[in-house]
């Protein structure tokens, strides 16, 4: 416990190995008396923030986690059942088919439930070594109780360690504690029984006034933020809080709880006990089939993720069609064919970022489960591909339907078929580079504007706005126009809507009429060397690259590293060991 900025967070996110790549750690963490990671399903994190699937009910997200958490050896029903009970351990019997919500949905379950469905997942492995990052941030008082004493009930019946920061509790909350560790700018005040917290203030000069809270006695005393004020007289009766810092940490040092620590610390040191060893989780296969199954209940229940794009892409179609319509075969209709298919292959794509808002809280769901070890980035990646795919290509199908035939163009299934395709495929690009952007710039705002600008520069450098013959060779040349989707998705759509057709010439003495091959040669400078399915296939290939290049930057931009890669690159100053019981007790 501590004011805020003390160091709570910091120090729950070292013990749990969990500080940044770019934060140095020193000292050792101790493990059963053995500096050893601690491993998947003995411990587990509550974060802060409710990070949660706000479509799914509370039964679905806890089983969904049972799936994916709980080992193969366990059957389909007994991770059922263990998902059940620990709704009602945690009281949430009442809410099991409430959908969870929040964020862009007006309705859900309340925050205090939320809280303990966070709680409900991290517990599903009945994990020895419990970390909670400020469990009662934003309840009220009621909520904060309720949630603290279904958590002490578990640990004492359970026999599990729970350790958590809390920024100000509540009187009845305060006194769940066993044991306080009070900390003020990084320093330790006070560590030991939080019975005892109040006598040691009294030692010292700082007793607790009557009907006052202690906990809110403790934080004003220690609470340095509000200095300048006391100083001119606004808090009449209190030290100056960094003098008070300094007497309360020279007195614990000499006070006898801070010599019991001390053996206690040198007994740990001195155990030599097992390994922690990970306990077995689930096949890569069942990862993801889980999290597709999971995907896809998301994704049909979020309006905005695929349906609200449908019926945009729908309406679109339909303008496009109408005004199009009956495009002819006529000289002038060549750069109307062009333009048509440049709108499509360039514009109804780029409406493709639409989803990114949905793709970013989905990123941070991943985050926070890979960080516990329920699955990795490939099983993640995969899935999402697959869960995506049906709606992509139902997002692909009925809107060109709805525009395709009312234009006029090439008739027959096949041109019809692979004009679908190549939208597909191009969406399917599109949802791959927004994946990359979501996993280096985690914002809506940014990563829309950034999303956006990428694909401007690909659209202008597609070969529609400047053709390739025209186009400076220096970047735009090489490599942009190369490297850009719209030059493949564009060349499929002309070859398969121009070839097989004839249009009259406008040069006077020429031919009385052009070939379409000509014009995709000629007048749009297309490559003609190889078929519109080489063109097909590299977009698909493309979907490929950029979903394993999204895999390569999550694992560059990693922000956790393994804690002995952290200890050999940081030589230790001082030592920070952590005392508690062993795990196995």
């Amino acid at each position: 416990m501590g004011p805020s900025g003390c160091g709570k967070t910091t120090l729950l996110n070292a013990l749990a190995g969990r500080l940044g790549a770019r934060t140095k750690q020193s000292g050792h963490i101790l493990v059963n008396g053995r500096r050893q990671r601690l491993s998947f399903g003995n411990s587990a994190y509550v974060t802060q923030d409710d990070i949660l699937m706000t479509t799914l009910t509370v039964r679905e997200a806890v089983y969904y986690s049972a799936e994916l958490q709980l080992p193969k050896t366990m059957t389909r029903s007994e991770k059922r059942e263990r998902a059940e009970t620990t709704i009602r351990d945690m009281g949430l019997q009442a809410a099991m088919d409430a959908r969870i919500g929040g964020n862009f949905s007006s309705t859900g379950i309340s925050g205090g439930q939320k809280r303990r469905v966070s709680i409900c997942i991290q517990i599903l492995t009945h994990p020895k070594l419990l970390f909670l990052d400020e469990p009662t941030s934003g309840l009220d008082s009621a909520a904060s109780y309720h949630v603290m004493s279904r958590i002490v009930n578990l640990a004492k019946h359970d026999g599990r360690t729970v350790l958590a920061s809390i920024h100000q509790p509540g009187s009845d909350v305060f006194e769940l504690f066993d044991d306080l560790c009070l900390l003020s700018d990084g320093k330790t005040v006070y560590f030991g029984p939080t019975s005892g917290t109040n006598e040691f203030f009294a030692l010292n000069g700082f007793a607790c006034p009557t009907f006052i809270n202690p906990s809110d006695h403790f934080l004003r005393t220690i609470n340095k933020d509000f200095d300048e004020e006391r100083e001119e007289g606004s808090s009449a009766g209190l030290m100056n809080a960094t003098k008070a810092i300094d007497v309360l940490t020279t007195a614990y040092k000499q006070y006898k709880t801070c010599q019991y620590v001390e053996r206690r610390v040198a007994e740990i040191c001195n155990m030599d006990r097992d390994l922690v060893e990970n306990r077995a989780q689930v096949s890569f296969f069942t990862q993801v089939l889980v999290l597709t199954k999971r995907s896809l209940v998301n994704m049909h229940r979020d309006l905005g993720y695929y349906w609200l794009r449908l019926a945009v892409y729908l309406m679109l179609g339909i303008c496009i069609g109408t005004l199009f319509h009956d495009i002819g075969h006529s000289y002038g209709s060549i750069q109307a064919r062009g333009s048509v298919l440049m709108f499509v292959g360039g514009f109804l794509t780029f409406m493709a970022i639409g989803g990114f808002p949905s793709f970013v809280e989905d990123m941070k769901i991943f985050g926070a489960e890979r960080l516990n070890g329920h699955y990795g980035v490939a099983a993640f990646m995969i899935s999402n591909t697959l869960s995506s795919a049906p709606f992509l290509a139902l997002v692909s199908l009925i809107p060109a339907a709805s525009g395709y035939f009312l234009i006029g163009l090439q008739r027959g299934f096949d041109h019809f078929l692979f004009f679908c395709l190549v939208l597909f495929a191009s969406m399917m690009v599109v949802e791959g580079l927004m994946m990359i952007v979501a996993s280096v710039v985690p914002n809506y705002l940014m990563g829309i504007i950034s999303g956006a600008g990428i694909q401007g520069l690909m659209m202008l450098s597609g070969g529609f706005f400047r053709l390739p013959g025209d186009l400076p060779k220096p970047v735009w040349k090489y490599p942009m126009y190369y490297i850009s989707f719209h030059k493949y998705a564009n060349q499929g759509y002309y070859k398969n809507e121009f070839a097989g057709l004839t249009f009259p010439s406008n040069q006077a003495g020429g031919a009385a009429t052009i070939t379409g091959e000509e014009v995709v040669k000629d007048y749009w400078q297309m490559e003609v060397g190889y078929s519109k399915w080489v063109d097909l296939a590299i977009l698909f290939a493309m979907v490929i690259i950029y979903r394993l290049l999204f895999l390569v930057v999550v694992k560059m931009t990693e922000k956790v590293k393994p804690l002995l890669v952290e200890l050999l690159n940081a030589p230790p100053k001082r030592t920070m060991q952590v005392v508690g019981q062993p795990l196995e007790d």
